[in-house]
């Protein structure tokens, strides 16, 4: 009865929190109505930064009509950057996770903003490379995006859940692997 009510109170909360930020998120995302949003332009510009110190000769420009902001090559659009690009979506469902597999107050005090920011990074990279496919592969392009990068990010994210579990409860994958086949 305990792990059912555990199981529950994790859900719960995981839950609860999953969709109360994409609520709150929705609402902010839709404040900015066909106009990219500050994450999304942060990211963009980030990202454009990165390439210019690779040598690619890149800017930005922010839609005023869709919620994107391209990055160009000599003044050519290379990729559009969309809200759903900012990676807020991914932190999310990582904070959500991590608030609900309970650990103290003073772990999640370092554990959350040291996940978030490597979530944010590999975010860049991910964009940062999706601009180098839509450039020198651009066949490519929709299968990088769609199928591999969504993965890895996604495997980032477990890999982080995996730490926390392991660091607040002692929790490996072996140990939760054979635990799960009794």
């Amino acid at each position: 009865m305990n792990d059912t009510k555990g199981a529950l109170r994790f859900l719960g909360i995981f839950l609860g929190l999953y969709f109360g930020l994409n609520i709150i998120y929705g609402l902010w995302i839709t404040s900015y109505g066909n106009r990219p949003d500050t994450m999304t332009n942060l990211i963009t510009r980030q990202t454009s930064a990165i390439l210019q110190v690779l040598g690619e000769e890149t800017s930005i420009n922010p839609s005023e009509d869709k919620p994107s902001v391209a990055i160009l090559k000599n003044g050519k659009k290379v990729i559009g950057v969309y809200e759903g690009c900012n990676s807020i979506n991914v932190m999310i469902v990582f904070v959500a996770f991590v608030v609900a597999f309970k650990g103290s107050m003073k772990q999640l005090a370092w554990f959350v903003p040291v996940g978030l920011s490597i979530i944010y990074l590999a975010n860049l990279i991910r964009v940062g490379l999706l601009y180098f496919v839509a450039e020198y592969w651009s066949h490519y392009f929709y299968y990088f995006h769609k199928y591999l990068f969504t993965a890895l990010i996604y495997l980032i994210v477990f890999i982080l859940w995996l730490w926390w579990m392991k660091l607040t409860h002692g929790i490996t994958v072996k140990s939760w692997l054979t635990q799960s086949k009794e």
